[in-house]
């Protein structure tokens, strides 16, 4: 996959939208951000998960998806590695990215487990 990939399986989601964040292309759903491709120089899209979503990821498929360094990676950023992502992965991975920005208010982000959907194609 490539970062044109990433952009356009990331734009495809409903009200999704590409805006800027620190000089690097972001996508936004409801305003806020669920991806960007702040890395894409390293060959890395960027996901906005929580920190147990990034945690089965990481588990499933170390080869994909790894915590972006740093304060933001405990936060749950994780880097995919294009070249090693297929399709239905990241398109499973950016869509559990984005529900996060349009679950709405008082309903629970995650249904109680650290696996997604991406992380279960994966096996």
């Amino acid at each position: 996959m490539t970062a044109a990939d990433f952009r356009r399986i990331a734009l495809s989601l409903p009200d999704a939208a590409e805006g800027s964040h620190f000089n690097h292309a972001d996508f936004r759903a409801g305003g806020k951000i669920f991806a960007t491709l702040g890395l894409e120089r390293e060959g890395f899209g960027v996901l906005l998960l929580t920190p147990e979503q990034q945690a089965g990821m990481v588990e499933d498929a170390p080869e994909i998806f790894s915590p972006v360094p740093g304060g933001w990676g405990r936060q749950g950023s994780t880097r995919v590695r294009l070249a090693n992502v297929t399709p239905d992965i990241l398109e499973a991975a950016l869509q559990a990215a984005w529900r996060l920005k349009v679950a709405k208010p008082g309903k629970p982000r995650t249904k109680g487990t650290k696996r997604t959907i991406a992380a279960r194609k994966i096996q």
